[in-house]
């Protein structure tokens, strides 16, 4: 199996460890429901694993529901969203967010048989766009990018894994740079990135297929996962201080390409924290900006990136993070503000 190594154009976060294999399962974030008893969507085919089997063998989250209407519960989180941004701008931090669409939307014709997404759930995304632009936020629309991918060449999401594609991750990294740049200049003169690796295709069974039963598990059978090619000629910047921060889940890990396209589109050095989904995005934000290369250089904007199947949970989230990410919101508030100030 051939993997991408080091990304030609993006500065890496040193504390962020990238498996020599790819990045698998989120295996921590799909045992969290279970974990903590929480409900799951009704019309789940094997839901005691964590997953609902669609129709052409597509698999779905089962911890993700298509049914419940949280839409308050995110727009108060957009709320807080907004206390953290406007105290990131207050600190000469500009702020994008990107919110993953839930995998059920992208392909809402590949779920079961009679199933669909709920009115509300069909409308959340809106809801979440909505509030942002009202509070003068600076939002992504994911799920218009959705629109860009060649899905003649590749899926918006993986069929039988929780991840969107590598092609979706570049033009979600696409709609964010055009975000970055209409909001201001960025710092430093463009340079010519290096050409972005050719395209190649590994067979490998998805994170949701790892989660069935064997019998199950091989009548799902193995995907297709498009990403790049390390692209020859090494590193334009490679110890460069970002200009953006990107900081978020799985979605963008190097694997799928977001920050090496986003870099290259931008033609700016770009950085990455990510940690898994059961970590979190409050304290994924709250690590970044306490450590030491946060304090050496802030960078002139942080992508902060956000699943929608969670948007409903804020810090204190009991059984939606691991236990060592689960704060207070007030005080998750408190240190940020800390970190911000140093």
């Amino acid at each position: 199996m051939k993997l991408p190594m080091r990304p030609t154009y993006f500065a890496r976060d040193p504390g962020a460890a990238i498996c020599a294999r790819r990045r698998r399962l989120l295996l921590a974030l799909a045992a969290a429901p279970f974990a903590a008893g929480l409900s799951l969507s009704p019309r789940t085919a094997r839901a005691a694993q964590g997953v609902i089997e669609g129709r052409d063998r597509w698999l779905f989250p089962a911890w993700e529901s298509y049914q419940t209407d949280d839409t308050s519960a995110c727009l108060a989180i957009v709320d807080l969203i907004g206390r953290v941004v406007g105290a990131m701008n207050a600190h000469g931090v500009r702020c994008t967010i990107v919110v993953a669409p839930l995998k059920a939307r992208a392909a809402a014709d590949k779920l079961p048989e009679g199933a669909s997404l709920a009115p509300a759930v069909a409308q959340r995304y809106t809801a979440i766009l909505a509030r942002a632009k009202q509070a003068g936020l600076d939002f992504v629309d994911a799920v218009a990018a959705l629109a860009n991918v060649d899905t003649r060449a590749d899926s918006t999401y993986i069929r039988a894994d929780y991840h969107w594609s590598a092609h979706t991750a570049e033009a979600v990294a696409d709609a964010t740079a055009r975000r970055l740049t209409d909001a201001g200049a960025l710092r430093g003169e463009q340079a010519d990135p290096p050409a972005l690796g050719e395209w190649t295709e590994e067979m490998d069974y998805g994170d949701l297929a790892a989660l069935l039963p064997p019998d199950r598990k091989r009548a799902i059978g193995k995907d297709r996962f498009i990403v790049r090619e390390e692209a020859d000629g090494g590193g334009l910047l490679p110890d460069a201080t970002p200009v953006v921060q990107v900081v978020g889940n799985s979605m963008v890990q190097p694997y799928l390409g977001f920050p090496q396209r986003l870099s290259h589109t931008l033609a700016r050095p770009v950085g990455l924290t990510w940690k898994f989904g059961d970590t979190g995005p409050w304290k994924t934000l709250l690590d970044y900006l306490e450590s030491p290369a946060f304090v050496q250089q802030k960078p002139q904007a942080v992508v902060w990136q956000f699943n929608e199947g969670q948007m409903a949970y804020g810090p204190g989230a009991s059984g939606q993070w691991d236990a060592s990410s689960i704060m207070a919101e007030a005080a998750w508030l408190d240190r940020v503000e800390k970190a911000l100030a140093r």
